[in-house]
């Protein structure tokens, strides 16, 4: 609870300075606007009186008008054409790398316009042109401060959160590797124990049928230890007839499964080689098989397509249950997740991590419908 409010409390105040930095930005943008502004308007009354001087013979500059004109350090582009549409004044501007100066000042003529409302040079009721103005280097820069500024929060915010989930995704396959080790440890005691006294049974005088049965489990048990075994490290693979493992894995499940379900397989009948772990490929099958019979309460259909196209190899799983809503389609897969009343949300997770992490394949959610059904599809490279 504590470190919830402590997480809001950072992202509360993260965004006030943030909102606070760009209200401060804009403001000063648009003071630094005005100003740029009211030294135009000085020009405009400087160039206004400089030719009313050149007019008026009799009269001499005024020094203020000059220093004005003359101001070098004023950095805003600025266009003046006159009342018969010539060009009167240019500063800031450079055209010595411009083939058509024409074209570029009337493009620019439209530029400044979009950007500052222009100013005409008039004198009492004396028309001298029109000035058009833009946007100074500095106010430019201004301009997309905000922009890089949130680029940079955000990249920052990219790193911190890619960083924390690594962490956290190291930290979770450390707590898989140790619990699965621990798993086929704790299993494997016993189940050797089971293979002792399966070997003694062999010589008393019971129906062979029954330690047939029971040899069948303990090859079960041992499958399953070396599953956790191999989920807790990392596994081999080889190249292994993906039609062949999935169609014998298919198979052993529905003769186990419930009867109320109809299993149909559609696979092609030449062999397709990909590299796999034949353990955790089967494990892969059948938590997905297993996951549809339980979505469907043990009555229904359920479908296993194996095809392929090009160099790649794809598997679906298509069941008539309850369905997954369409936000949840990424969701099933996180650790802890389900939707049973009993379970502990591990079964998609492992077949994720399974997929994904040993085989550098991709396992998805391809299509589900509430109360219509599902349908998984598995991605493997083929050789």
């Amino acid at each position: 609870m504590n470190r919830t409010f402590f997480r809001w409390i950072i992202i509360i105040s993260s965004f006030l300075v943030i909102s606070l930095i760009l209200w401060n930005t804009y403001a000063f943008f648009q003071k630094f606007k005005v100003d740029e502004r009211v030294k135009m308007q000085s020009w405009s009354a400087a160039q206004s009186d400089f030719i009313k001087s050149l007019n008026d013979l009799d009269s001499d500059v005024n020094p203020v008008t000059s220093m004005i004109l003359l101001d070098t350090t004023s950095t805003t582009p600025m266009i003046m054409i006159g009342e018969n549409k010539d060009l009167i004044n240019l500063k800031n501007i450079d055209t010595t790398m411009v083939s058509d100066v024409d074209k570029y000042l009337e493009k620019l003529q439209n530029q400044f316009t979009s950007e500052n409302s222009p100013i005409e040079v008039k004198y009492g009721d004396n028309f001298y042109g029109t000035i058009y103005y833009g946007n100074s280097d500095t106010l430019n820069k201004l301009k997309y401060y905000p922009l890089a500024l949130l680029l940079i929060i955000f990249l920052f915010a990219a790193v911190a959160y890619f960083f924390y989930k690594s962490s956290k995704t190291a930290e979770q396959n450390k707590l898989w590797s140790g619990m699965a080790k621990e798993t086929a440890h704790q299993i494997g005691t016993p189940l050797s124990s089971l293979i002792g006294w399966m070997e003694i049974l062999k010589t008393e005088q019971i129906d062979q049928s029954y330690v047939e049965e029971m040899e069948k489990d303990i090859s079960r048990l041992q499958t399953i230890t070396e599953r956790f075994s191999k989920i807790g490290s990392l596994p081999t693979l080889e190249g292994l007839d993906i039609v062949q493992q999935t169609e014998q894995t298919f198979i052993y499940l529905t003769s186990r499964l419930s009867k109320l379900v109809e299993f149909t397989i559609e696979v092609p009948e030449h062999p397709i080689i990909v590299n796999l772990n034949e353990q955790l490929h089967s494990w892969t099958i059948e938590n997905l098989v297993k996951n549809g019979v339980d979505a469907m309460k043990g009555k229904g259909k359920l479908h296993l397509k194996l095809w392929q196209l090009e160099h790649h190899v794809y598997i679906t799983i298509s069941d008539t249950g309850k369905g997954i809503e369409k936000n949840k389609f990424t969701k099933i897969f996180e650790p802890g997740y389900t939707t049973k009343k009993r379970g502990w949300g591990l079964g998609l997770s492992l077949t994720k991590r399974i997929v994904e992490d040993f085989h550098d394949g991709k396992i998805k959610v391809e299509h589900s419908e509430i109360n219509k059904g599902t349908t998984f599809k598995i991605s493997y490279k083929s050789l």
